[in-house]
């Protein structure tokens, strides 16, 4: 078995390098049509240091960045050959591949940034932590009650952007010695704003239910995945009823780690597809698109894993029923709005159709579900949340300005990058995802 396991190391080592290596010269080929920016262009960077495999954490701000982009020109940093070219294919904003540190540090001294977002808790973050004359924001890729909301990170940001009251509340028990009042500011949910994209079905009388699992986690305190537990039984009694529609979009890591969970997310992926060459009238949908927007506002009900997405779609103020972990040691947080949510056990799973039925049309189910509406986003209106967005950014500028004078005699030459002391790897990964 340790043979086996060796060989099947070097595979995909090897594997992986050819890989590394056809995107860096694709990146080579396609260069000339994604120049630098002019120096002194840019204002605010959105700095991704991920492979593309994580790409959903950075697509859904899109829509907000497009938005921001005309009063102020952005630039995403792309640290890896895959993302840059996902992003030179599909972002709405200019995109610039950055590979090593010496190219980051020509990049920051050739612009005049003010504001750099961050998406996520990428250890390469730290390389662009380093420059002092600027604003670095974390506006994370979701709102969630997971462990990794409160993570201690916050603390190297000089801002983050929350969603709400209810993040506010969640930060200030597990951060001590944390100037909440002036380093988080609160804009709801801008993504909700931006939601979009044509149905791959025609609608009718059907009761859409989206079914959005998360990944089966890397160790048991995150182990909120659902799709070995709850997934195969509730996918099967929904695709049986012949009046429901299923839209199942699994995690992008589902089954990285286990090969139980990636067998059962194949098994009602095969489903889904059994179900549609009986009735093709059912138009059922296994979605692995890039882009999450249409699935949250189509579905009449969704189902979802303790992750972010349960907050993409409580930003809609639409039903939504929650898996309750089966593992034992899964950290969950009751004291928000996970202790008045719509539970499904695994126990319960196979009674789905009539779990959907009740939220539906249980008025103090509909009265919970608003009241956390607002407590975790405050207004919902169409493109509150934005304007709060655009302008929390108008401040951090009108603050750096500030500052700029304050400082504006000050010495601004950084000291080089010891390049000892800094890996350039591209295969970093996310803390948490």
């Amino acid at each position: 078995m340790s043979i086996r396991r060796d060989i099947g190391l070097a595979t995909r080592v090897v594997r992986d390098l050819i890989h590394s290596r056809s995107q860096q010269a694709e990146v080579a080929r396609r260069s000339r049509s994604h120049p630098l920016p002019p120096p002194g262009s840019v204002k605010i960077a959105v700095y991704f240091a991920d492979a593309d495999v994580n790409m959903y954490q950075l697509r859904q701000w899109y829509g907000p960045l497009a938005d921001l982009a005309s009063t102020w020109p952005i630039a995403i940093i792309a640290r890896s050959a895959g993302t840059a070219l996902a992003l030179w294919d599909e972002a709405p904003v200019p995109a610039h591949y950055l590979r090593t540190v010496v190219d980051l540090e020509r990049f920051v001294h050739e612009q005049q940034i003010s504001i750099v977002f961050y998406v996520n808790q990428n250890t390469r973050n730290f390389q662009m932590f380093r420059y002092g004359r600027m604003w670095h924001v974390f506006i994370n890729h979701g709102e969630s009650d997971k462990v990794y909301m409160t993570t201690n990170q916050f603390k190297a940001y000089d801002y983050s952007f929350i969603a709400g009251e209810a993040a506010f509340e969640r930060l200030s028990h597990k951060l001590w010695d944390y100037d909440l009042a002036n380093r988080a500011i609160m804009i709801g949910r801008p993504q909700a704003d931006h939601l979009g994209g044509e149905l791959p079905f025609a609608p009718d009388d059907r009761t859409v239910i989206l079914y959005a699992p998360t990944w089966e986690g890397d160790r048991a305190g995150a182990t909120y995945g659902s799709v070995v537990t709850h997934g195969v039984a509730l996918v099967s009694a929904l695709l049986a009823t012949g009046v429901h529609r299923v839209i199942y979009r699994p995690h992008p890591r589902s089954g990285v780690v286990d090969p139980e969970y990636k067998a059962a997310n194949l098994s009602i992926i095969a489903a889904i597809a059994r179900a549609n060459a009986l009735d093709p009238g059912a138009e059922h949908v296994f979605d692995d698109s890039p882009q999450l927007d249409w699935q949250l506002s189509a579905a009449d009900v969704a189902v979802t894993d303790i992750s972010a997405m349960v907050y993409d779609r409580l930003a809609t103020g639409k039903p939504l029923i929650i898996t309750r972990p089966s593992g034992e040691a899964a950290e969950v947080d009751e004291t928000g709005y996970l202790g008045a949510a719509e539970w499904l056990t695994a126990d319960d799973a196979s009674g789905i159709v009539a779990i959907i039925e009740r939220v539906q049309v249980d008025e103090e189910a509909r009265r919970r579900l608003q009241f956390w509406v607002e407590r975790h986003f405050g207004d919902t209106s169409p493109g509150s949340a934005t304007r709060r967005f655009r302008d929390a950014t108008a401040r951090l500028m009108e603050r750096w300005e500030e500052h700029r004078a304050i400082h504006d005699a000050d010495d601004d030459d950084d000291d080089d990058f010891d390049d000892d002391s800094l890996d350039d790897s591209e295969e970093d990964s996310t803390e948490e995802r």
